[in-house]
């Protein structure tokens, strides 16, 4: 269940950053992991910490048109199981109540919502007077 959020003109503006300096879309996808960080820093703080190496995992990844958090890898595979839920172990014994929505990451973006677009509008502000454009 990805939550997408939509930026109208997102990918024009990168474009048209780059045309302006070649520097400009780095900074837009250091804008985009910003803010992408609050709901990483909010979701970090909810995951249950034995030894921290789930916490660890969660890190905001974005490209200049999109942004996205992942969460597992290689330290902590059972992050996902983790989050949603599902069965585990010798003969998937294991049981942990699946949830779709998950407990830790889409509920800490429906909690720091808000949060997270302010400060994402308030960034790309910032890169755009950055670039010299005016914005009204």
């Amino acid at each position: 269940m990805a939550e997408i959020i939509a930026i109208e003109g997102l990918a024009a503006f990168s474009r048209n950053l780059k045309k302006l300096n070649g520097d400009l879309p780095k900074a837009l996808r250091m804008a985009l992991n910003e803010a992408s960080g609050i709901v990483v820093d909010e979701a970090s703080r909810r995951i249950p910490r034995r030894t921290g190496k789930a916490q660890a995992s969660l890190k905001a990844k974005s490209t200049r048109t999109e942004s996205r958090i992942g969460g597992g890898g290689n330290r902590a595979p059972y992050y996902a199981w983790l989050d949603f839920g599902g069965r585990t172990g010798r003969r998937r014994s294991i049981k942990r109540a699946f949830l779709p929505e998950g407990r830790y990451l889409y509920a800490s973006l429906a909690d720091k919502r808000h949060e997270f677009d302010a400060a994402l509008s308030a960034a790309l502000l910032r890169v755009a007077s950055e670039a010299g454009i005016e914005v009204t």
